[in-house]
């Protein structure tokens, strides 16, 4: 994704037998991984990690293990279902049916038709053939820093990585608000602003002839650093989006199922019912799944001028994978747990920056929270340098995190949504005393 993903190991080890060498030899150096010494994982349980040397690590970063590293009710299910029937989507099978059935019963509104796909990328892909589709443009708007896939239409909207592809012509990326560090009284100020560079680049597509065709966009913003929205910034963009033709689409793979606390889909923070929401990594819990959720209108006129046919997507298999997990869900009521442990970690993160020099504003909502790691100079520039150090005491203090954002210099702690109180205070105390072990200005060494 972004460059908190791109971690160049520092050595390149020459031996066989050794297996990243081996993956070298044959996935190449440009598929990037997680820190200087790449960490070898052999094993998981709930929220907790094992590597090759039997180290255990708790997971305050993964997403796509929903409810949990091996969670058995969901094993379970992929390994019944794989003994009884496997197979493509031109024949009928009720599991699939059911799957489909219990994922639109978590939604409202006019939103009650969904595609099957196999990742979070084909769903945002196909996302954007439904609104050209419909709306006879292909205008898209995204932030300046995103990241929603990588087939080719995906990678000519990204924004968000280190190195990239020359964003489209139809392309516009909008400098997203962020209301952290900004005095109350400046936030309409800044406020307008933001809604006037959006009708600027409403404006620049339809002068191109692209007009507008979709506002695409991940509702916390996760790829962007976490970022703190002025109220009624996504309204006005949905507003002026919809006003020019175009649709919007909620990207849900990091904001939904829960993640947030306050609703099962990260759009539901706000005052907008999207007309698609796309939806991909938590759904199966490790198993290639994804979803496009849309009206009955457009799936019905998309059907009318295109064939979609997608042999692997919304199989048996990845089915009983996604409504494993749903039922998971339910049973531990694991989206009101979030909110609750989300409110805990909050005031503990607020409690930590008031007491370090190195920790700006505190991010994020429920079970996917950050902080910006600033110079301690009294400056509070970002230090990407700083954080990169804190990410790799904390691996070796046994908690795994990321980074994230434009300046990499938020901590992305983002755990399976069966993080407990127990795991929030061992991943806070050691975030505690890695932020106390920081190098001060002027003796950084890298």
């Amino acid at each position: 994704m972004t460059s908190e993903t791109t971690t160049t190991p520092s050595r390149v080890p020459q031996t066989a037998n050794d297996l990243l060498a081996r993956r070298y030899a044959t996935i190449g150096p440009h598929s990037p991984l997680f820190y200087r010494q790449p960490l070898e994982l052999v094993s998981g349980s709930g929220v907790w990690l094992t590597d090759a040397q039997g180290k255990v690590y708790l997971d305050g970063y993964n997403n796509v293990p929903h409810v949990g590293h091996a969670n058995p009710a969901v094993a379970d299910a992929i390994y019944q279902q794989l003994l009884t029937v496997n197979l493509h989507t031109r024949y009928l099978n009720s599991r699939v049916v059911e799957y489909a059935e219990a994922l639109l019963s978590k939604f409202d509104g006019a939103l009650e038709r969904l595609f099957l796909t196999n990742s979070g990328s084909e769903a945002n892909e196909l996302a954007l053939r439904i609104a050209r589709q419909h709306t006879g443009n292909t205008g898209v708007l995204v932030s300046d820093f995103s990241y929603h896939g990588n087939t080719t239409s995906l990678a000519e909207i990204t924004t968000g990585l280190t190195v990239h592809e020359p964003l489209g012509a139809h392309v516009r990326a909008l400098r997203i608000p962020d209301v952290s560090g900004i005095a109350e009284v400046d936030v309409p100020v800044l406020l307008e602003q933001s809604l006037a560079d959006v009708d600027a680049a409403i404006a620049s597509l339809q002068a191109a002839g692209h007009g507008v065709s979709v506002f695409l966009f991940d509702p916390l913003f996760s790829t962007e650093g976490l970022l703190q929205l002025p109220s009624g910034y996504i309204e006005g963009v949905a507003t002026r989006v919809r006003a020019a033709g175009g649709l919007v689409i909620s990207d849900e793979v990091q904001s939904g199922f829960g993640r947030t606390g306050s609703g099962m889909w990260g759009y539901q923070m706000f005052n907008v019912e999207p007309e698609l929401v796309t939806m991909g990594k938590p759904m199966g819990n490790g198993h290639p799944i994804g979803a496009v959720v849309t009206t009955a209108e457009l799936l019905d006129e998309f059907g009318r001028h295109n064939m979609f046919f997608n042999t692997f997507a919304g199989n048996p298999v990845s089915s009983a994978a996604g409504l494993a997990v749903l039922r998971y869900m339910d049973q531990e009521d694991l989206m009101a747990k979030a909110d609750q442990l989300g409110k805990y970690i909050r005031k503990r993160l607020e409690n930590i920056a008031q007491r370090s020099g190195n920790v700006g504003s505190v991010r994020g909502r429920g079970l996917f929270f950050g902080i910006d790691i600033i110079e301690s100079d009294g400056s509070r520039n970002p230090a990407p340098a700083l954080t990169k150090i804190l990410i790799e005491d904390m691996r070796e203090r046994g908690v795994l995190i990321s980074r994230v954002g434009p300046h990499d210099n938020v901590l992305k702690m983002r755990p399976p949504l069966v993080f407990g109180r127990e795991h929030a205070d061992i991943l806070l105390g050691q975030l505690e005393l890695s932020l106390a072990s920081l190098p001060q200005p002027g003796n950084l060494v890298l």
